[in-house]
């Protein structure tokens, strides 16, 4: 798909950008997005029953300005570092969206660099995760008008779904569909902390949170991407025990015949761990600089499983609208 070709291509950039890096250069911040300006956002308005809301994942790495200083956070106003946020905006509305309205808005997401240790995420994320919530409080003031809305995020999107969630008020969180935190930990303590965030455990219940990180085994976990999980749920038979589902990979039409790769994936989630557990991937796969792994299938949290949320964010949503919420 378009996004996952540009996603690629930046990571690629990302990865040879890093001898030129430093973690210790001083943070610069770009403008702070204006998000009455419709530049600051991808809006499709398809006049649907209810919304996605969807957080991108972090599709920047560090840049250099022109004083030479590095640059940790995108700059939404620049058209060169925006083209791989629009890349995955276009993508996931294509995939999952249906007959949804969907926004998503620029943000300035912390880099790649930035989740190289705990430190820079602490430093660094708050910035993005501020931006987010003006943007979903202008979206619910101006753009929402009352409607039922999906949450979605991945990766550092996914960090600001849940911030999103446990800022949330009674009478929004009333027309939550669900949020789908993708490829992001959600620990015990945070559940502990925050009630609003209560775990799928099916394929139509709602005002729910669905979260779910993919590995070949357990060898392959990330930190931060799978080894502290306490919601999990498999999105091919939406199980939360161990009960196996089939996975048939799907052609992508943006690739010649011949470069096709169909696999028939068996994926399980592990209750000890509750890691989904794919067996039988065989394509080449892309891992992600600095943080990745082999075997470890964060880049492909989406494109997996992507006619499987489709198909549940419409039911969910429909599920929503026959109980009658208002």
């Amino acid at each position: 798909m378009r996004f996952l070709a540009i996603y690629a291509l930046v990571l690629v950039t990302i990865a040879s950008m890093l001898l030129s890096s430093s973690l210790h250069a001083g943070d610069v911040l770009p403008p702070v997005p204006d998000y009455n300006n419709r530049s600051q956002w991808f809006v499709s308005d398809r006049q649907g029953a209810a919304d996605i809301f969807y957080v991108i994942s972090t599709e920047t790495g560090d840049y250099q300005l022109l004083d030479g200083s590095l640059c940790h956070y995108t700059d939404t106003y620049n058209d060169s570092v925006r083209v791989a946020l629009t890349g995955e905006m276009e993508g996931v509305d294509r995939l999952l969206s249906g007959n949804l309205n969907y926004y998503s808005p620029y943000y300035r997401q912390c880099s790649l660099q930035s989740f190289t240790n705990d430190s820079l995420v602490s430093e660094r994320l708050p910035v993005a995760l501020e931006d987010v919530s003006r943007a979903f409080n202008y979206y619910l003031g101006h753009m929402n008008h009352g409607r039922p809305f999906v949450l979605a995020g991945y990766s550092q999107g996914a960090m600001a779904v849940l911030q999103l969630v446990q800022e949330m008020d009674s009478v929004t969180c009333s027309r939550m569909v669900a949020a789908y935190a993708i490829g992001v930990n959600i620990p015990q303590s945070l559940l502990d902390s925050c009630h609003r965030i209560v775990p799928a455990r099916a394929a139509d219940d709602t005002g729910v949170t669905i979260a779910y990180n993919s590995v070949r085994d357990s060898g392959c976990v990330v930190h931060g991407l799978g080894d502290d999980n306490a919601v999990a749920i498999n999105p091919v038979n939406w199980c939360t025990d161990a009960t196996p589902a089939t996975l048939v990979t799907v052609p992508s039409p943006a690739k010649p015949e011949a470069e096709q790769q169909v696999d028939t994936l068996t994926v399980r989630l592990d209750p000890a761990t509750r890691l989904l557990l794919v067996d039988g991937f065989t394509g080449t796969d892309y891992v992600l600089p600095l943080i990745g792994k082999e075997g470890n299938y964060h880049s492909r949290e989406i494109w997996l499983y992507r006619e499987q949320l489709r198909e549940n964010i419409a039911r969910r949503t429909r599920a929503w609208l026959l109980l009658g919420h208002h």
